[in-house]
C-alpha cells in the first residue's frame, strides 16, 4: 500500500510540475497610448497577444469558445504597464454592464489581470473593470482583500464585435524587486456574466492547490526602476448633528500618508484620525454571556491587513474600544459622563514581503487619556477620573513563505498601558504546510498569552488540523486545546477557554459541470468539545450538508444539524466552574438563492431546531427579494424573523451567589433595506436602512444546581421582560472625481429604545420608539489624492 502511495504522489508531482506556463513578451514603448477604451494606436497593433483562453468554471479545462475569444496586449513604458484587451462576444447586446460601487461585483461582465512581480506563486495584485467601467481591485494570498485600493486608470467601450478594456497600472500600484530584467507572474481573467462562465489565459487547475500559484509568465520589462511610493491623502470634513434640540458643528482637517520604504514595503499611517463617516454597527440585544463582535468599517483598519490577520490575534475594534477601567464612585458621588469609547491619537502599519519570500507586519497605535465626569449630588462639584491611560497598541508579524505554497509564521501583540492598568503580550508560532503536488496540508499553532496585572496570568492555545485538498474527494481531522488562562482579549478576541475539542470532515464535489449540475457538494462533519478541567462534554454535533448550483444558475443548499448527547454550559452561569446542563438538539436549514441575473431575484433561507426538552425549539426565516430596475438602480429588502420557546438562559446573581435562569420566550425581526443608485460609473447614491426590533418575556425562574440542574426558585420575582429596538438609516453620495480621489455626501439618522417590558404589537412599537431622540447627521468629505510623482513635475 505504501508503495502505491509514494507512486501517486510522485505521480501527481510530475504532472502538476507538468503543466507549462504560457509567456507572453512585453513591449517597450516611447509614448503612451490614450485610456479611452479604443486600442487604435500603432503600439497596440504590433504588440503580442495573449489569447488562447480555458474554461475555469463550470467546465474546467475546455478551451474558450469562439464566439468569446479573447485578446489580451501588453505595453510597458518608464511609469507603468498599460493593457489593451478586446473581448470577443457573438451577441454584444447581451453584454450584462450593471453599474456599481467601487470593489463590488454586481452583474455586469468582467475583465481582470493578476500580476506577481516576485512570480512567487504566494501574492498577486488583481485589477477588475466592468463593462460598465467599474474598478475593483485586490490583494491576493489564499484570499481576495478588496479593502486595498490602488490608483490606476481604465476605460471601456462597446462595439459590433464585444468590448473592450484599456488599463493603465502605475508601477507605484505594484511591488517587484530591483532587477534590471523583470519576469513577473501574470494571468488575464474574463467573466462572461449570463452564463457564469470564467476563462483564465493560463489553465487554472481546480483540482489541487490556488490560483496564485497557476500564473503565466511576463516577460521583456527591462530597465524599469520602482518609483518613489509616496503618496498623501488629505481630506476635509464638515459635520453637523442635531438630536433632542441641541445643535453641534465640526470641521476636521485630516490626513493618511502612504510611503513606499523600498520596492517590497510600504508605511500607512493616520497623521490626523477622522472616522466620521464610517457605516454604523448592526447593534443587537446581546444577552449571552459574550461580548457582540462587530465588523471593522474604519477605512485605515480594513485596508492592507493580509499579514496582521495572521492567527486571528488582532481584532482591530479593540483600537479605540471602550475604556478598560472604571471609575470608583464616592458617597454621594453619581457617574454623569462615561466615554463608551477611547480616541485615536495616530496608527500606522508597515508591510510587505523581501524577494526571499519573508513578510514583515508592524502595526502601532495610540491612543488618549480617558476621563469619567463623577458629580457629586449634594454640592454638584464635579471631579474626573482616569478611566482609561494613554495606551500602546502594537503588532509584529514575520511571515515566511516557501516552496510557493507554504509557510511558517511567528505573530506577536502586545498591549501597553501607563501606570497601574494591565498589560497584555500574546505570541504565537504558526505553520501551514502543503506537498509539492498540493494534494495534502498540516497546518496547526501554539499561542502563548501573559497578562500583567494586579495577578499575573498565563496561558495556551494550540491546535493541529491535517486535509487532504485535491480531487472530488477530500477530508480532514483537526484538534484544539485552550488553557484556563488564555487571554488575547486586550488586541484579539477569544470567547472560550478551558477546553479540548476534535474535528472530522469528509466531502464530495464535482469539478466539471454535469448535465443537471454547474456546481454540487455533499458533505459531512464530526465535532465534539470537552472542559479540560472537568473532562465534560461541552458540545457536540453532527452534520450532513449539501451546497448546489444547478443549470439554471440557482443555489440550493440545505443541512442537518444533530446533537445527539447531553451537553454541559460552562458559560452561560457567568460563575467560574459553574455549569448548566443542556439538552439534546436537531436541527436543519435550507438556503435558495435565484440567478442574479434575472431582474428579480429572491434569497429563502427557512430554519428549525428542536430540543429533547417539552416545547423548547426555535423556527425563523430570512427572506431577501432584490429587483434590478435597470443598470443603475437596484433595491434589495430583506426580512428576517426568528422565534425561540422556553429557552433558558442566565438573568441574575443574587447576593448569596445563587444564580437565576429563566425559562425565556423571544422573537426577533430585523428589516433591512439597501438601494443603489449608479449616476455613472464613478458616481453613485447608495441607501442603508435597518430596524432591529426584539421582545422577550419571562414566565418562570429558577435557581441553579451544582450538578447543572434547574430547581425553580419560590421567590424570585424581578422584572426582566424587554423590548428593545435599534434604528439607522445612511444615504450617501459618492463620486470619484478623479483616481484616488473621493467627494462624499452622506445623510444618517439613528434612534434606539431599550425598556423593561413586553411591546408585542408593531405600531405601538414603533410610537414609542419614535418618542425617543433621534440623532440626524449631516456630513460632507472631500478626500484628495496627491501623488509625489505628479506634484514634483508642477514645480
Amino acid at each position: 500500500m505504501r508503495t502505491y502511495l509514494t507512486f501517486f504522489l510522485v505521480m501527481s508531482g510530475l504532472f502538476f510540475s507538468a503543466q507549462e506556463k504560457k509567456t507572453l513578451q512585453a513591449n517597450l514603448i516611447q509614448a503612451a497610448p490614450k485610456i479611452d477604451g479604443i486600442l487604435n494606436e500603432d503600439s497596440w497593433l504590433s504588440a503580442n497577444i495573449a489569447t488562447d483562453f480555458t474554461e475555469f468554471r463550470p467546465n474546467n479545462g475546455e478551451k474558450a469558445p469562439k464566439k468569446f475569444k479573447t485578446d489580451v496586449r501588453l505595453l510597458y513604458d518608464n511609469e507603468a504597464i498599460y493593457i489593451g484587451a478586446i473581448l470577443y462576444d457573438d451577441d454584444p447586446k447581451k453584454i450584462l454592464r450593471e453599474m456599481g460601487n467601487r470593489d463590488r461585483f454586481v452583474t455586469a461582465d468582467l475583465f481582470g489581470v493578476f500580476i506577481n512581480g516576485y512570480n512567487d506563486g504566494q501574492q498577486e495584485f488583481r485589477f477588475f473593470v466592468t463593462a460598465a467601467g467599474v474598478q475593483l481591485d485586490a490583494v491576493a494570498t489564499s484570499n481576495e482583500d478588496f479593502s486595498w485600493d490602488g490608483v490606476w486608470n481604465s476605460k471601456v467601450s462597446i462595439n459590433d464585435d464585444g468590448w473592450v478594456v484599456e488599463m493603465k497600472i502605475p508601477y507605484s500600484a505594484l511591488r517587484f524587486p530591483k532587477n534590471e530584467v523583470q519576469e513577473w507572474g501574470i494571468n488575464f481573467f474574463r467573466e462572461v456574466k449570463r452564463n457564469r462562465t470564467r476563462y483564465s489565459w493560463n489553465y487554472i487547475d481546480n483540482n489541487q492547490g490556488q490560483i496564485t500559484q497557476y500564473a503565466g509568465i511576463l516577460k521583456g520589462i527591462q530597465h524599469i526602476k520602482p518609483p518613489v511610493r509616496l503618496a498623501l491623502y488629505p481630506y476635509a470634513s464638515t459635520y453637523y448633528t442635531t438630536k433632542d434640540g441641541e445643535d453641534e458643528t465640526d470641521v476636521k482637517l485630516s490626513a493618511d500618508i502612504k510611503y513606499g520604504i523600498n520596492e517590497s514595503f510600504t508605511l500607512d499611517a493616520v497623521l490626523v484620525p477622522d472616522f466620521g463617516q464610517t457605516a454604523f454597527d448592526d447593534i443587537i440585544l446581546n444577552l449571552g454571556p459574550f461580548e457582540q463582535r462587530f465588523d471593522e468599517n474604519r477605512p485605515f483598519f480594513t485596508e492592507g491587513l493580509d499579514l496582521f490577520e495572521k492567527g486571528n490575534l488582532f481584532y482591530t475594534r479593540r483600537v479605540g474600544n471602550a475604556p478598560t477601567g472604571d471609575a470608583e464612585i464616592l458617597e454621594n458621588e453619581e457617574e454623569t459622563d462615561s466615554p463608551s469609547t477611547v480616541d485615536l491619537i495616530n496608527a500606522l502599519k508597515i508591510s510587505g514581503r523581501t524577494e526571499k519570500g519573508l513578510g514583515i507586519g508592524i502595526f502601532n497605535g495610540v491612543t488618549k487619556k480617558t476621563y469619567a465626569t463623577l458629580t457629586d449630588t449634594i454640592t454638584q462639584q464635579t471631579r474626573k477620573e482616569l478611566i482609561e491611560p494613554l495606551s500602546n497598541y502594537n503588532v509584529l508579524v514575520l511571515d515566511q513563505r516557501f516552496r510557493k505554497n507554504s509557510s511558517v509564521t511567528l505573530v506577536n501583540t502586545n498591549v501597553t498601558r501607563n501606570g497601574h492598568f494591565r498589560d497584555a503580550n500574546v505570541t504565537g508560532l504558526l505553520f501551514d504546510l502543503n506537498t509539492k503536488e498540493n494534494t495534502y496540508n498540516l497546518s496547526g499553532d501554539f499561542k502563548y498569552s501573559y497578562i500583567n496585572d494586579t495577578e499575573n496570568k498565563t496561558g495556551y492555545n494550540t491546535s493541529l488540523n491535517f486535509n487532504e485538498t485535491s480531487g472530488k474527494y477530500r477530508y480532514g481531522a483537526g484538534f484544539q486545546m485552550v488553557s484556563k488562562d488564555f487571554d488575547n482579549n486586550d488586541l484579539g478576541i477569544n470567547f472560550e477557554t478551558d477546553y479540548y475539542d476534535f474535528n472530522l470532515y469528509g466531502n464530495y464535489r464535482i469539478l466539471k459541470a454535469n448535465e443537471t449540475f454547474n456546481s454540487f457538494r455533499l458533505g459531512s462533519g464530526i465535532y465534539t468539545q470537552f472542559n479540560k478541567t472537568s473532562g465534560k462534554l461541552m458540545a457536540t454535533n453532527f452534520n450532513v450538508f449539501v451546497n448546489s448550483t444547478n443549470k439554471k444558475f440557482h443555489y440550493i443548499g440545505y443541512g442537518i444539524n444533530i446533537n445527539p448527547f447531553k451537553t454541559y454550559d460552562f458559560y452561560e452561569p457567568r460563575q467560574e466552574n459553574r455549569y448548566l446542563k443542556t439538552p439534546e438538539s436537531y436541527s436543519f436549514w435550507t438556503y435558495i438563492s435565484t440567478n442574479y441575473n434575472n431582474r428579480f431575484a429572491i434569497d429563502l433561507n427557512p430554519f428549525a431546531g428542536i430540543m429533547n426538552e417539552k416545547g423548547r425549539g426555535w423556527i425563523g426565516m430570512s427572506i431577501r427579494p432584490r429587483y434590478r430596475f435597470s443598470d443603475k438602480l437596484l433595491l434589495t429588502y430583506r426580512f428576517r424573523y426568528q422565534n425561540s420557546q422556553n429557552g433558558k438562559g442566565w438573568v441574575d446573581e443574587l447576593d448569596d451567589d445563587t444564580i437565576i435562569i429563566a425559562n425565556r420566550d423571544r422573537n426577533t425581526f430585523t428589516n433591512n433595506i439597501t438601494g443603489k443608485y449608479s449616476i455613472s460609473n464613478t458616481m453613485t447614491v447608495n441607501l442603508t436602512f435597518r430596524h432591529y426590533w426584539t421582545y422577550g418575556e419571562h414566565d418562570a425562574f429558577y435557581a441553579l444546581q451544582e450538578d447543572g440542574s434547574l430547581e425553580s426558585h419560590p421567590t424570585y420575582d424581578s422584572n426582566q421582560d424587554f423590548t428593545f429596538n435599534s434604528w439607522n438609516v445612511d444615504l450617501g453620495y459618492s463620486w470619484w472625481f478623479a483616481p484616488g480621489s473621493e467627494l462624499s455626501f452622506l445623510y444618517r439618522n439613528a434612534v434606539f429604545n431599550d425598556k423593561e417590558e413586553t411591546i408585542k404589537d408593531y405600531n405601538e412599537n414603533l410610537s414609542q420608539l419614535f418618542n425617543e431622540p433621534m440623532t440626524h447627521n449631516f456630513s460632507i468629505r472631500l478626500r484628495y489624492y496627491l501623488d509625489y510623482n505628479k506634484v514634483k513635475n508642477w514645480f
